[in-house]
């Protein structure tokens, strides 16, 4: 299974940016998909979620901004009014009953 995500760039704060992760398997296969992001000397941190039956969450964090959705191929992470704290490097994760798979990340820069 391979997961590529795309993107990433830089913004200015209260821009937006749309990633996309697409699959080498039908979206649907996955229990879940998800992005998740990371800062250097943080731990990375759960950014949504949704299940294979289309039940989404969020960290509070993003709410209200941020929105994922899917296809039959890929996952987007729709990210509205961008704030600095939102740079990160952004990563999609597909779940299996027996385990997950990673993508590659993509950057995201938020800043004037």
């Amino acid at each position: 299974v391979q997961l590529q995500a795309s993107g990433g760039g830089l913004v200015q704060p209260g821009g937006s940016l749309r990633l996309s992760c697409a699959a080498s398997e039908n979206i649907f296969s996955f229990i879940y998909m998800g992005w998740y992001r990371q800062v250097p000397g943080k731990q990375r941190e759960l950014v949504s979620t949704i299940t294979s039956g289309g039940s989404t969450n969020y960290a509070d964090s993003v709410k209200g901004r941020f929105t994922i959705s899917r296809d039959n191929a890929r996952v987007y992470l729709q990210m509205n009014s961008l704030k600095p704290e939102d740079t990160a490097v952004y990563y999609c994760r597909g779940g299996r009953s027996y385990g997950s798979y990673w993508g590659q990340g993509t950057q995201v820069t938020v800043s004037s």
